[in-house]
């Protein structure tokens, strides 16, 4: 079985050192510094790979379907070459990577699926199984550091006291969520599925809508993406909690994922709005962590649940809350504005025309 999976794997990675793959066969590795660690923020170190994967390209392929097996080829790449460091587990980052280049290689597949010949084999859903696995295990990842690293030095004594066990039942959920996400990695679904991705880039197939130019279709496959952005109810929450900013969250990354590979054809109006979309997810983000954060520690319906008062990390959740509810707030009002709105339409208008003459 070890043999078929090094086989599938080497086939997957492609240009990745056989170093590697007989590394992870042993399911030992020593973790290399990778290329995205650095003082950025995590949404920044999310561009860093695909920044370095683009850099050396002259000139962007002529066809939309050219482009989008581009990007597939760029993520499956990558996806197989953060595979080692993910399951040697000696570090969250690898994971964090990972679970973004999933969330990009999905992003292009649904972007530009009128542009290419896929097999049945090949679809969202099956990445969206592997996708659900590292959601569980990076949320616990970005619990504890923020309940050790952040929260906890800021409280006093006893409260950091009682939350030690909180801080055992995190570790013991998190290595229960690492187990599930190991074996999604390993399986024959996945790894298949990545295979068929490489071979596919062997010999990619288009439809004709893929054989076009792509820089005469940028209005198309960039409006596609942000239809309706504008119109979902999560902009006019009043409560920080309400369910629709987690999924116009969602929205505004997805969104960001689909502008920024065709950033380098537009220009610097496009890289404004893909540093607004940034900094709106990140304020959102914040906001779901907290919100996690806080129902899992004092949720009264939650098995395990934290006995003791503890008033004085209610009371930084709830500052650090309405901090960034006041953030959000402040960029929705400027994102969401007639004005905003109508520059962003302009701005796609306009790129598509440059591109075109």
């Amino acid at each position: 079985m070890n043999s078929v999976r090094t086989t599938v794997m080497k086939s997957v990675m492609g240009d990745v050192m056989d170093a590697e793959i007989n590394t992870m066969k042993n399911n030992k590795t020593d973790r290399p510094t990778t290329d995205d660690e650095s003082g950025s923020s995590p949404d920044e170190r999310d561009n860093t790979a695909d920044a370095e994967g683009a850099a050396g390209e002259v000139q962007p392929p002529s066809s939309s379907g050219a482009h989008a097996a581009l990007l597939i080829q760029r993520q499956t790449r990558r996806l197989g070459k953060l595979q080692p460091d993910v399951l040697a587990d000696h570090d969250p980052e690898p994971l964090h990577q990972l679970r973004v280049s999933l969330r990009r290689l999905r992003t292009v597949l649904q972007q530009f699926a009128p542009a290419l010949v896929l097999p049945d084999t090949i679809s969202d859903r099956r990445i969206a199984k592997v996708a659900r696995h590292t959601g569980l295990t990076r949320d616990l990842d970005v619990l504890q550091q923020r309940l050790h690293g952040s929260l906890m030095p800021l409280l006093p004594a006893e409260e950091q006291k009682a939350l030690r066990p909180v801080l055992k039942r995190l570790k013991r959920e998190r290595r229960q969520a690492f187990e599930g996400l190991e074996e999604a990695l390993r399986s024959g679904p996945y790894l298949k599925l990545l295979a068929r991705l490489h071979h596919w880039q062997a010999q990619p197939r288009f439809t004709p809508l893929g054989e076009q130019p792509l820089r005469s279709w940028l209005l198309e496959w960039q409006a596609a993406a942000a239809a309706s952005l504008f119109l979902h109810n999560g902009w006019f929450a009043t409560d920080p909690h309400d369910p629709a900013l987690h999924e116009l969250r969602k929205r505004l990354k997805a969104l960001r994922y689909t502008l920024e590979p065709l950033e380098d054809l537009v220009g610097p109006s496009l890289s404004r709005w893909i540093a607004l979309l940034r900094q709106a997810q990140d304020h959102l983000g914040e906001l779901h962590d907290l919100q996690v954060l806080s129902e899992g520690l004092f949720d009264p319906q939650r098995p395990g649940q934290q006995e003791k008062s503890l008033p004085g990390l209610e009371a930084e959740i709830a500052k650090e809350q309405a901090q960034q509810w006041r953030n959000w707030r402040e960029l929705a009002g400027t994102l969401h504005s007639a004005a905003a709105r109508q520059e962003l339409q302009v701005t796609l208008l306009d790129a598509s025309r440059q591109s075109a003459s």
